[in-house]
């Protein structure tokens, strides 16, 4: 990662969730490398901190996640608490509920998230990265889901986003074998959307970054609004969310920068109003 200048560093879950904000551009770390990045409770709790408080910050307008270390993403679950935590259903159970809550907030953030990825992404890792809009991945990064080596049911958003990322039946072959992909076959089949290397990786990242914090706020949260809505079955649609961010749009003072800067010739200093 790029040595560049931040502001508001923090950190939560004893250090290993890290959080910073660099040029309106929010960037949450997991940070347990000796596990290889691996997701405990703690973690998933501190994720929740760390994104509310991006969430609320109105310089930021895009987040990123990704990984400390070239080893991984998130390697999973941290399979060291299961026989505490997730030892039977109940217990199982009771554990998914503890980190609900920070799924959900991922699942309908407001702001656009880009995972980041590198090495291994797998399980868990793979629940966390299919929630964020867009992936980016070096070439060297592994992906797979080896809840059938652990006796481990896979939750019902993981399944949903998976399948509609790669279809039923890429779904299937993941889920049944437990396999393990490489970047190139997770780009091909839908998994991700784009792959660099690996040198390349957080430059890259960091230009769509910043090129969708320089666009329209009410613009983009339109666009995740509506593409949310149009994956949903038909009769769960919300159309009222839909034409209410389209009015607001439309309404809005950055509309009328747009044109503006698009007859004058610059770019539009967008402000979210």
């Amino acid at each position: 990662m790029l040595d560049v200048p931040k502001k508001s560093e923090k950190s939560f879950a004893d250090g290993k969730i890290l959080q910073s904000v660099t040029e309106g551009v929010g960037v949450v770390t997991f940070n347990n490398p000796e596990k290889r990045n691996a997701m405990s409770l703690d973690m998933w709790e501190g994720l929740g901190h760390a994104l509310v408080e991006l969430r609320d910050d109105p310089e930021v307008r895009v987040v990123i996640l990704t990984g400390t270390g070239d080893k991984a993403f998130v390697s999973g679950a941290d399979i060291s608490q299961f026989e505490k935590n997730r030892h039977n259903a109940e217990a199982s159970e009771e554990y998914a509920k503890k980190s609900a809550a920070q799924r959900a907030l991922l699942a309908d953030y407001p702001k656009p998230v880009i995972a980041s990825i590198r090495g291994f992404c797998l399980g868990g890792g793979m629940q966390v990265a299919m929630m964020a809009d867009i992936r980016i991945v070096s070439d060297n990064s592994q992906f797979g889901i080896p809840a059938a080596k652990l006796g481990i049911a896979y939750g019902y958003d993981g399944l949903k986003n998976l399948v509609s990322l790669v279809g039923p039946s890429w779904a299937r072959l993941l889920m049944y074998t437990g396999m393990r992909i490489d970047a190139a076959e997770a780009q091909r089949i839908g998994l991700v959307d784009r792959m660099l290397p690996d040198a390349e990786l957080w430059d890259a990242t960091m230009e769509i970054a910043r090129t969708i914090s320089g666009n329209a706020p009410l613009a983009i949260q339109a666009a995740k609004i509506t593409i949310k809505q149009v994956l949903k079955d038909e009769s769960q649609r919300d159309m009222d969310a839909i034409k209410a961010i389209g009015t607001a749009c439309m309404d809005s003072e950055d509309f009328r920068e747009g044109r503006r800067a698009f007859m004058e010739k610059r770019k539009p200093r967008f402000t979210g109003k």
